[in-house]
């Protein structure tokens, strides 16, 4: 019995080529994208580092751990808007996140179905609302409550503790750092919650029904369920909300007080980064231009570390869910 006659061997046909020509050059653009945004980054960084070099030189070292910013007398330290940043920024957190937690899960597991849809676009439509609206409402709302109830009750109550206490004394001003917090607080829930809402969904309903199968509490199945299950990516919604907060401008200068007077009372005016940024940047001198772009270069290099140690921890958890 004859073998049947194989087909000669012949080259990749024109279909082969083609295709493989158009993944290369699809691979060439997601490159291109990637290594775009790096050089965007990095030019962003070393403009505004570039741009402060003159008040770097003369400054050094002082200008991160000093308190003493006057243009007058081209002396600037950078310690009050740093100061005024990070505790603006982690009083929002102290309140977004379990405000989001509770938000997330009433979606989830406590209200009824056609009620979740609406509240669930009510809250992620507060995330579209411009941050100046935020402002004029932190200014002609927040601030009189913060004057009459808030700030006369802290300095009676709160005021008189022992090591904390000095956080909670001071003029009933209405505005300070305690109110730029609040009304961080609120621009990020937004964000916070949608994350929180979204992962949460996630998780098997099988699991939690086991747990109420068991006798479980809703507050058990949410603290030893649903947590547990989602917190690489709850962890990582509270950083990206973290750094919302870090950067807000607008919103904080209406309500912060903008004082570079230091000052540890939460009660007190004092000023951010983005907030001093903003206020004084068009009417700077060559000098303080210089000395503001260096303070640009600080939240840019605060916010990178931020959301690098939240990739490392997210990188952390990820390794003991494996192991």
């Amino acid at each position: 019995m004859n073998a049947t006659a194989l087909p000669a061997q012949t080259g990749p046909s024109a279909r082969d080529v083609k295709d493989a020509r158009q993944d290369r050059l699809f691979r060439y653009v997601l490159t291109a994208t990637v290594v775009f945004v790096l050089i965007a980054l990095a030019s962003a960084a070393l403009s505004m580092l570039w741009g402060g070099r003159h008040v770097l030189e003369e400054e050094g070292i002082d200008f991160f751990i000093t308190a003493q910013w006057n243009p007058v007398e081209n002396h600037y330290g950078a310690l009050v808007p740093i100061y005024g940043t990070i505790v603006t920024a982690l009083i929002a957190m102290v309140i977004a996140v379990p405000v989001s937690f509770g938000i997330a899960f009433f979606l989830t597991e406590v209200a009824p179905r056609w009620a979740r849809g609406p509240i669930g676009t009510a809250i992620e439509l507060l995330a579209g609302i411009p941050s100046i609206i935020y402002g004029m409402w932190g200014l002609f709302v927040l601030v009189p409550v913060m004057t009459e109830y808030v700030t006369p009750w802290l300095n009676d109550n709160v005021g008189t503790w022992p090591v904390i206490g000095a956080l909670f004394q001071g003029p009933p001003l209405g505005i300070g750092m305690l109110t730029a917090g609040i009304v961080l607080a609120i621009m990020v829930i937004p964000f916070i919650s949608s994350v929180m809402r979204e992962v949460f969904l996630t998780v098997p309903t099988r699991l939690k029904e086991s747990a109420y199968a068991l006798g479980s509490t809703k507050w058990e199945v949410s603290w030893d369920i649903v947590l547990p299950y989602t917190r690489s990516a709850v962890i990582g919604g509270i950083f990206l909300g973290l750094g919302r907060a870090l950067g807000e401008t607008m919103a904080v200068a209406f309500v912060i007080g903008n004082s570079v007077n230091f000052s540890a009372s939460l009660l007190e005016p004092g000023t951010t980064i983005a907030a001093l940024i903003a206020n004084d940047f068009g009417e700077a001198t060559e000098t303080y231009r210089s000395a503001l772009l260096l303070l640009g270069f600080v939240l840019f290099i605060v916010t990178f570390v931020v959301l690098a140690a939240a990739r490392l921890m997210l990188m952390q958890l990820a390794r003991k869910e494996g192991n």
